[in-house]
């Protein structure tokens, strides 16, 4: 159950799961681990961004001023030795490209296309983005193919999240939707696995067998998306023959008591033609709370600190004073962590809550993150490194650290924005959720290494400071979702202590446009 506020039951009726929900059919669990494959490609591209970032030959061939740096030992600090805003616009250069293609194509495409071709079009572009990656002469090649990469991912993160939710049943929807997070991690797994044997390859082309490798759950998920249904909602959206709709959501749902689920699509639907759903979103005050969330919850994901870590935790483990072998082994073990944490999410996510998974992981993330900083202020100066029992300590708790978001914020900054938003604003708020992720990645990416340079261990209380809002206005301003129909979440916002003020008249329905 979850915890604090969680709204009374004014403002209209309740919202109910419909009658059974429907059941785990094998067709909609086949669908939707073919789309969670977009999640792998996200996932890769973290892992290895990270560990190439950290690998000598990779360096030495196309930032020779950070290599002469990290070799340089106690000349230079170790808080500053991977400081180049070269290398980390070789990073970020994937995320501004998704933020534009989010922003500018991939919401009308989902929107007016389906869901399904913006996940083909993601998949093709990933494709394209891994070969110029992988056969890179250059460093503005490199950076050109994860501009490339991040078209696929701006339209990865655009379709598979909004996919998942209308595909799973109500009950269920909370473990479908985190499959994104899951396989993001299994993803991150299979890039840190082949970054550890590539920087083991003498001749010194193994980070080129690690960019390149990104194309394989590219391919997977272009291939997989050619053979998915479209949604029932996005086919109702698109003007599909009803009776055709009703006999999929029948067969995905695996009943055919599907009627009162139908019939909130169509309503949905009929209400939303001809209405833009970007402008309904920014301009109508029942959406308000929908477009805080959109805007918020992955901006505060991203000010966890978890993408830094992602990013550069090879790097983070090379300042500590860790070779660049054992640094990439034990970033293997903190993905494996991260990976048994999201199942764990899975499993708990229909049982306890989006509200309790969120406050105890904020509760978990806070107080690791700032026992890593207290002992990277007190023991890691500008030179030399930690000893040998100061470095366990601070892996086991970067290891605690992401065990607490993998089953917090790692999915559920996907599960939420996915499930409430209505329908004839879904593809719009989605865009808008992906935006704002991007926003605070690029800004993550591009400045972590120079504000690790500036502010040393006191980047993690900077952290853990965001961490403390982040986890107060999930306990004030975030309403319990878990097992209700998609079509019939926006009827909490008017039961709840504060939203119901903010959206006045329009409490408890988005069906009056």
């Amino acid at each position: 159950m979850a915890v604090g506020f969680s709204g009374g039951t004014e403002g209209g009726e309740v919202a109910r799961p419909y009658g059974g929900g429907g059941r785990i059919t094998a067709f909609v669990a086949l669908s939707c681990v073919t789309a969670a494959t977009g999640g792998a490609i996200f996932g890769y591209d973290i892992g290895t961004a990270g560990g190439v970032s950290s690998m000598d030959p990779f360096l030495r061939s196309f930032f020779p001023d950070v290599y002469r740096r990290m070799k340089a030992g106690a000349r230079v600090s170790n808080y500053c030795k991977f400081d180049s805003q070269l290398l980390t616009l070789f990073t970020s250069s994937l995320y501004i490209t998704g933020l534009l293609t989010a922003v500018l194509l991939a919401s009308w495409v989902t929107a007016r296309q389906g869901r399904r071709p913006s996940m083909i079009f993601g998949g093709v572009a990933y494709v394209a983005g891994a070969a110029v990656s992988g056969g890179a002469v250059n460093v503005f090649m490199a950076i050109l193919g994860r501009a490339l990469l991040g078209v696929g991912l701006g339209f990865a993160n655009q379709a598979v999240p909004l996919y998942l939710s209308e595909m799973a049943p109500a009950r269920y929807r909370g473990a479908f939707s985190n499959g994104f997070q899951f396989s993001l991690c299994i993803g991150a797994l299979f890039a840190t696995v082949v970054n550890f044997g590539a920087e083991k390859i003498t001749a010194g082309w193994g980070w080129r067998l690690s960019l390149a490798l990104a194309g394989v759950p590219a391919m997977l998920l272009t291939v997989g998306a050619i053979f998915l249904p479209e949604t029932p909602n996005s086919l109702v959206q698109l003007g599909k023959d009803h009776k055709y709709v009703k006999a999929l959501l029948q067969k995905i749902r695996g009943t055919e008591e599907v009627g009162q689920e139908m019939e909130d699509i169509v309503a949905t639907n009929a209400m939303a033609k001809g209405e833009n759903g970007l402008r309904l979103i920014l301009t109508k005050h029942r959406y308000r709370p929908q477009l805080g969330m959109a805007i918020l919850i992955p901006s505060f994901t991203q000010l966890t600190g978890i993408n830094a870590i992602g990013f550069y935790a090879p790097v983070l483990l090379r300042t500590i004073g860790m070779g660049e072998s054992a640094s990439l082994f034990s970033t293997i073990v903190l993905v494996i962590i991260s990976s048994a944490s999201t199942f764990i999410s899975m499993l708990a996510v229909d049982r306890f809550g989006r509200r309790t998974l969120l406050l105890v992981g904020g509760a978990q993330m806070l107080v690791s993150e700032v026992l890593i900083g207290a002992i990277m202020a007190a023991k890691l100066g500008d030179e030399g490194g930690l000893s040998r029992a100061y470095a366990v300590v601070l892996i086991v708790l970067i290891g605690v650290y992401a065990t607490g978001f993998g089953w917090s914020w790692g999915p559920l900054s996907w599960l939420v924005p996915s499930e409430i938003f209505p329908l004839e604003i879904r593809s719009a708020g989605q865009s808008i959720t992906v935006a704002s992720g991007f926003v605070f990645t690029i800004f993550i990416a591009q400045y972590f290494l120079a504000m690790l340079c500036q502010m040393k261990a006191w980047i993690f209380f900077f952290f853990a400071g965001w961490i403390v809002v982040m986890t107060v206005f999930v306990y004030l301003l975030l309403p319990e979702t878990k097992g209700l129909p998609i079509e019939q979440i926006d009827k909490v916002w008017g039961q709840h202590w504060f939203w119901k003020r903010v959206i006045g008249t329009d409490i408890g329905t988005s069906n009056r446009l």
